[in-house]
């Protein structure tokens, strides 16, 4: 019995420190990537597989306004106006989750953008539990600007495709600063699944839904003051 109760206290002990030790690693991380290029979770994955990436950062200044509005207007409509966390959107979709965990994100833009820089693919409590405190704490620390350079040069536009830029010059032929607002809510309305939905050859329902997404974008420009 003392012996199992010793190896409680040092398993108990080792994973404290195994999480401090990430803790520190992230904390130095949103520091780094505050100043140069970050490099997403999945990014390492496939280098570290010896999978190739197709990524070229550009400043937000370099991407059409066009795309973070459409974006906004896809995934995150409160993007300027809350911390990192819409907090009524995630007690709605934990109220309806079962136990497997919840069935759909609500996800915030800081959200998805601290689980692309710091955590892993997938939905689970354990992973929205980290991924809560990391993101109302990236929107204290970096700018809204920022935090949508970053989103838009790490979100994955298709297999191996990263970033806004690769992803307008695979799609279109042309770099990012030049895209019109069809074509930009495209691509923003790829983005739940980059692998299935083609910005490229939409189908008619990825159509339909990014001419949506156009129109609001182009009525909605105080939801994206923030990133004036």
């Amino acid at each position: 019995m003392i012996r199992a109760a010793h190896v409680v206290r040092r398993l108990l002990f080792w994973l404290v420190a195994l999480f401090l030790g990430w803790l520190a690693l992230v904390a130095a991380l949103m520091i780094l990537y505050a100043y140069v290029p970050p490099v997403s979770t999945l990014m390492l994955g496939r280098w570290a597989t010896f999978q190739g990436v197709e990524r070229r950062f550009v400043p937000l200044a370099s991407i059409s306004s066009q795309l973070p509005r459409a974006v906004v207007m896809s995934e995150d409509a409160r993007f300027c106006r809350h911390g990192g966390v819409d907090w009524d959107a995630l007690g709605q979709v934990l109220t309806e989750a079962d136990e497997d965990g919840p069935s759909r994100g609500a996800s915030t833009l800081t959200m998805q953008l601290v689980k692309n820089l710091f955590l892993w693919p997938g939905r689970s409590y354990i992973r929205k539990a980290l991924e809560i405190p990391l993101a109302v704490v990236l929107d204290v620390v970096w700018s809204k600007k920022r935090i949508m350079e970053a989103y838009l040069n790490v979100a994955e536009w298709g297999d191996g495709v990263f970033g806004a830029e690769a992803a307008a010059r695979r799609a279109f032929g042309k770099g990012a600063a030049a895209l019109n607002a069809r074509e930009a809510a495209l691509l923003a309305t790829a983005l739940p699944n980059p692998i299935l939905r083609e910005a490229a050859r939409p189908t008619r329902r990825h159509a339909v839904l990014a001419g949506i997404i156009a129109r609001r974008a182009a009525s909605g420009v105080t939801w994206t003051d923030c990133l004036r």
